[in-house]
């Protein structure tokens, strides 16, 4: 009988220690999910200046908590800079209101001699962006370039040749992506506001797939003229308000 005791107690006890062990498991795993392995201890939370001379904390002002989209651009670049940035204005449409208050941009110039404060602003403006420009001491810059992954040594030749790359991410969670800002800018919006917060964000259905058009041949001048030119110009007969080039 007391053999059958101890057998019972023993099994109670073993019971209660594996749902302890679990319920321990499950908080570690909520608190790992929750903390970003990436804080202030790893990126360089170096001083920066706005296009308006505000200076700010790349970490403490930035990017903590927040969900970002980060790219390196100079303001004197004859050809790809320019392209990012309008193609970015785009992505920046599609997510709306969205863009500074739960979405943050920033473009960092990598060329601080020359694009003072006062060149990001009109930069900023021609370009009708919705976003912070920043400048700062060149050596910082390089230590952010770095730490983001977007430093190629092989051409810091003494040009301002850089990696057109952009660093999209959510520092709460640790989410964070490497992208090219001349993806379909209707997938960066969706990666940017929906898949780095979780999806979050309230999805509205806004027509059934079933009314769908049918989707077509594109002849190659039509696929020449969504893929390289689109981002500047129409082709609508009339000037469309905000292009960067003529209609064609």
């Amino acid at each position: 009988m007391q053999l059958l005791v101890r057998h019972v107690e023993r099994k109670a006890m073993f019971k209660y220690l594996w749902v302890a062990a679990f319920a321990a498991l499950l908080m570690s795993l909520s608190s790992f999910s929750q903390a970003s392995p990436w804080g202030a201890n790893y990126f360089p939370n170096v001083p920066l200046t706005t296009q308006d001379g505000e200076e700010v904390r790349f970490f403490d002002d930035l990017i903590e908590d927040k969900v970002v989209v980060i790219n390196f651009i100079y303001t004197s670049c004859p050809d790809t800079c320019p392209l990012e940035t309008a193609q970015l204005v785009r992505v920046q449409k599609i997510l709306g209101d969205r863009v500074g208050k739960d979405v943050f941009f920033y473009s960092i110039s990598i060329d601080p001699e020359t694009d003072t404060p006062e060149v990001l602003k009109a930069y900023k403006k021609r370009f009708k962006a919705n976003w912070t420009f920043l400048t700062g001491e060149k050596s910082d810059i390089i230590k952010l370039r770095k730490k983001l992954g977007l430093y190629i040594a092989e051409i810091q030749d003494g040009s301002n040749n850089h990696n057109v790359n952009m660093i999209i991410g959510n520092q709460k969670t640790g989410r964070w992506m490497k992208r090219s800002p001349f993806e379909n800018t209707h997938l960066l919006a969706d990666q940017i506001g929906n898949w780095l917060t979780g999806w979050k964000q309230k999805q509205t259905r806004t027509a059934d797939y079933q009314n769908a058009p049918k989707l077509s041949n594109i002849p190659r001048g039509e696929q020449i003229f969504r893929t390289r030119c689109a981002t500047c110009h129409s082709v609508t007969g009339n000037e469309l308000a905000g292009a960067l080039g003529p209609d064609l």
